[in-house]
């Protein structure tokens, strides 16, 4: 019965740690841990490290606000090419 308990246990802290490990936190322990094994970095790279960061950072903010505007447009257009939508008569 233990047995069965600790394989359940297991099982389901396998897609918990996956889900932790892919989070923000779990990338920035992965970078802090990667940095101390590593060594100490020269100031140049270090810059250009968090120079990266913050381009890629900005890029998934406008890559989620571009995506933002199509659908917009998307709703904008199927309100447009309604046909139930009566036509003013003139």
């Amino acid at each position: 019965m233990w047995v069965l308990a600790v394989i359940l246990i297991v099982a389901l802290l396998i897609p918990v740690a996956a889900i932790l490990v892919d989070s923000p936190l779990g990338k920035s322990v992965a970078r802090r841990m990667e940095g101390r094994e590593g060594g100490a970095t020269p100031p140049e790279l270090r810059d250009v490290q968090r120079k990266v960061e913050m381009l890629e950072t900005e890029l998934e903010d406008l890559t989620r606000s571009v995506s933002g505007m199509r659908e917009e447009l998307q709703f904008m257009q199927r309100l447009l090419e309604d046909p139930r939508r009566k036509k003013p008569t003139s």
